[in-house]
């Protein structure tokens, strides 16, 4: 039987304080080198929040680690260089993104989005940029999906 400790840590900055090296503690784990294997595996997303998964042999002490995707938003946020969504997603817009930034985002959350195939992810990243008052190539996100659905950007969507 193995353990599973989850954590939310911050992208190649993991420390060996909470919630971490608590979790670990009692495992009798080489806590420094197991938060030096994090950060490592999750540098790609510095800036950003990342699901992590220690799966710990209790028998071994050995462990494996699994790194999760940051949140769609987080990654909107991480492309248009802004720290947090808009408080007023309808009036005001705190950037814009481009197609082929929403095209990054869904093959990195591929595995985790719902869209069966590539267009309907790409429509719901779009939709996170509706609520977080984020522009899709400058133009209002809604008028973007609407575009997608008509098709006009199925040359660039098709994968």
């Amino acid at each position: 039987m193995v353990d599973k400790i989850p954590v939310l840590v911050d992208g190649g900055k993991a420390t060996a304080g909470a919630p971490l090296g608590p979790a670990l503690g009692p495992h009798g784990l080489n806590i420094l080198q197991v938060v030096k294997d994090i950060n490592e595996r999750t540098k790609p997303f510095e800036g950003m929040k990342v699901p992590v998964t220690v799966v710990i042999d209790p028998k071994t002490k050995s462990y494996t680690i699994e790194v999760g995707t940051p949140p769609v938003s987080a990654l909107i946020l991480k492309e248009i260089g802004a720290e947090k969504g808009s408080g007023e997603a309808g009036k005001t817009m705190v950037g814009s993104i481009t197609l082929k930034s929403i095209l990054k985002i869904a093959d990195v959350k591929q595995d985790t989005l719902g869209g069966r195939d590539l267009k309907r992810r790409v429509m719901e990243i779009v939709g996170t940029c509706v609520s977080m008052g984020v522009k899709v190539e400058g133009k209002p996100p809604k008028e973007m999906i609407a575009e997608i659905k008509a098709g006009k950007h199925d040359k660039q969507l098709a994968g």
